[in-house]
């Protein structure tokens, strides 16, 4: 049965099934390519839009709302924090500058202003920034690294022993989360066998398919 909802209600939705224990868990925590490709959901730069960037748009504050609300000083921490930006404080003071409220307007705050005062950065190096400034913005939206704790740590009740847990990742930030619970849960007996190398996608496939290429696959086996 389909459930919506996100990571942290997993142990919710297998109660609500009547289920103890699972054999495998697979967790996709990447962005359906539809809601990307929306330019309704404003969750790009490459298509004008409105900022909203709300995975379920009939709740929470929208990218905007939240831009209009946080300090410049909590933005730099939220660009640090969910996107390793380097440039977060100069980037955080060009998008306070004046009310955000659509895609373009972020997109061309950050690539003209980085372009503008870093006339050394290359135009990927000002591209990768403006990725990062969404990427972050995204996830505060989402409060996607709450949700992906929280499955972290519900994991070993919600699997059977021996039990195998796959996660899909594809950002820094939720692959250092992922290799660091499941290397701690190896050191407890939690675990008994961690991914000790991260899976990519074959050449083949980030031809197919371009967003593949940031992709990253770790696994753990619960103890038995």
């Amino acid at each position: 049965m389909a459930r919506s909802g996100n990571f942290a209600g997993l142990p919710k939705v297998l109660a609500a099934e009547g289920v103890t224990a699972v054999d495998l868990v697979v967790a996709d925590l990447g962005v359906s390519s539809m809601q990307l490709d929306n330019p309704e959901r404003g969750f790009s730069y490459k298509a004008p839009g409105p900022l909203d960037m709300r995975m379920n748009t009939s709740r929470g504050e929208t990218a905007a709302e939240l831009l209009s609300r946080v300090t410049e000083d909590a933005l730099t921490r939220l660009l640090e924090e969910n996107a390793d930006e380097p440039h977060a404080r100069f980037i955080a003071g060009l998008l306070k500058a004046q009310p955000m409220t659509t895609t373009q307007a972020v997109g061309k705050a950050v690539w003209e202003g980085l372009a503008g005062a870093r006339p050394d950065l290359s135009k990927p190096d000002v591209k990768m920034s403006v990725r990062r400034t969404f990427q972050a913005l995204r996830i505060a939206v989402n409060d996607e690294f709450s949700a992906l704790d929280a499955l972290l740590r519900a994991l070993p009740g919600c699997l059977a022993p021996g039990g195998r847990v796959v996660i899909l990742t594809f950002h820094s930030g939720e692959d250092r989360r992922v290799k660091k619970a499941f290397q701690a849960g190896h050191r407890s007996g939690v675990y008994s066998d961690v991914a000790r190398d991260v899976t990519r996608a074959s050449m083949e496939e980030t031809r197919a398919n371009r967003r593949a290429t940031s992709a990253k696959l770790r696994w753990a086996v619960r103890a038995r």
